[in-house]
């Protein structure tokens, strides 16, 4: 084939999306209807929600289509200050309102007032220039605010945080935000209504709006959280702490328990390495994952006095599992919307030697290609797990081929939840029923489990989509 003139190669990876969607919608094996994700999208009532939180939403016009909420803030409006920590992405081309937010966390000591987010562009790789633009949403926000409580000794003064969504490389219509900014500071809500808007201003290619919320006792108090999270392309996260001192994926949980900065730090990262560090929709880790946590204190009855709980306290114990459980979850509605998707995979690793075996095992699973194509195909074509489980990078050894067992495990909802085992001990099973195969491959929800023989062995899970017709299309005209 010639090469395309300079003129069309610009729309070329556009054309040839849609030209194989095109086929493939026309031939044997056309694409499947999307499954409907509205059920995904709960009503909470009032109550649900942490006290000392307001938000606002509006369209500022990074979007080009009119009305799109794409820009939001959450802003504590407790007494007490709020302990901020987050968990951000470990690609060396750390977005602008990455470097921000952990630098404002760095100088605060782990306190926020609250963040902005913005949607339609990452402002990644964009230069001093989306430095700037970073620093000047933050600075808007904050100066808008009723002034803060004065921070502790040897910390800075606490600001907003950081984050944007979008398309990597452009810079941001910085005016059209700062100006918009006012309104917003100023349309401050605690309802349910103000909250969802706040999730759709995170949305991209997001099919819908991922808001939770959670309640719990801490000794004699009920503490309350709601995430929002967003993403369903370009997910395969591993985030850490910010940089010393102290995807596209983004979320956050704001809770009404008291917390030392610290404290909440360490139950985020053991949070994160457990739920949003265990999805993956195509394994591209991306230039803008954030998890941000922010806990206000404003559970705590008028006029009592607020004690932090403090890392390795029975309430600490307690909440950092909450912490977690919620974080999954929220982590689970990325990979539910993952672009293109229509399965929802768990691969469960079970006797392994580590953890982090386990986990490298699912993860080269759940990642694979070939594995997320035949779950789309509905195809039974284990020899796909258990090539992705040799090529794992774990030291030579470790994996026994002949103490290998493999099956695939129905959801507890299927009409039928009797599991199938495809290989047993690294021997493939005698008249592998294809048809009950297809059945457990026809379900929206499966797991694949891969035990690799150590008795009382580690387990690991990672959550995963399939690779449909839709997802080359998503992705093959992103910027269009």
């Amino acid at each position: 084939m010639p090469p395309l003139p300079t003129s069309t190669a610009g729309r070329a990876l556009p054309a040839l999306a849609r030209a194989l969607h095109s086929t493939a919608s026309a031939s044997n094996t056309s694409a499947k209807p999307l499954p409907d994700k509205s059920h995904h999208v709960l009503s909470l009532s009032a109550d649900s929600f942490p006290h000392g939180f307001a938000c606002a939403s509006t369209h500022s016009g990074i979007k080009k289509k009119s009305g799109a909420l794409d820009l939001g803030i959450l802003v504590s409006t407790s007494s007490h200050p709020c302990a901020a920590a987050a968990c951000v992405t470990r690609n060396v081309f750390k977005a602008a309102p990455v470097t921000v937010t952990s630098d404002l966390l760095s100088t605060a000591v782990g306190r926020a007032r609250g963040f902005v987010v913005n949607s339609g562009c990452a402002n990644a790789v964009t230069g001093k220039k989306g430095l700037e633009d970073a620093w000047s949403m933050s600075k808007t926000v904050t100066q808008l605010l009723p002034r803060a409580p004065p921070p502790a000794a040897g910390a800075g003064e606490s600001g907003t945080l950081v984050m944007s969504t979008g398309v990597i490389g452009q810079h941001l219509p910085i005016d059209k935000i700062t100006s918009s900014i006012p309104s917003l500071t100023s349309n401050l809500a605690s309802t349910p209504e103000a909250w969802l808007d706040l999730a759709k201003a995170f949305m991209t290619t997001d099919t819908f709006p991922k808001l939770r919320t959670r309640s719990f006792a801490l000794g004699n108090t009920t503490v309350r959280m709601a995430g929002i999270d967003k993403g369903a392309g370009m997910i395969a996260p591993n985030m850490g702490p910010p940089p010393p001192p102290h995807a596209t994926l983004l979320g956050i949980i704001a809770t009404d328990a008291a917390i030392e900065p610290a404290a909440l730090q360490s139950a985020l990262q053991y949070a994160v390495d457990r739920s949003f560090n265990s999805i993956t929709v195509d394994g591209d880790m991306s230039t803008n994952d954030s998890i941000i946590c922010l806990a206000n204190g404003a559970a705590v009855p008028e006029g009592q006095e607020v004690q932090e709980i403090k890392e390795g306290s029975p309430e600490y114990a307690t909440f950092k599992e909450e912490l977690r459980g919620f974080a999954e979850e929220l982590a689970k509605l990325v990979v539910r919307d993952g672009e293109g998707a229509t399965k929802f995979v768990t691969v469960r690793v079970t006797g392994a030697p580590s953890f982090d075996v386990a986990n490298a095992v699912a993860r080269s699973v759940a990642s694979s290609s070939l594995v997320k194509c035949a779950m789309y195909g509905e195809d039974a074509n284990w020899g796909r797990i258990l090539c992705a489980v040799g090529y794992t990078a774990v030291p030579e050894g470790t994996i026994s081929p002949s103490k290998v067992t493999v099956s695939f495990v129905p959801s507890s909802s299927a009409a039928n939840d009797t599991p199938l085992r495809l290989l047993t001990n690294g021997e493939p099973e005698a008249n592998i029923n294809e048809a009950r195969a297809s059945e457990i491959l026809a379900e929206e929800d499966l797991e694949v489990v891969v035990d690799l023989g150590v008795e009382g062995g580690e387990v690991a899970r990672v959550w995963t989509c399939d690779f449909s017709h839709e997802y080359v299309t998503i992705n093959g005209s992103y910027r269009s």
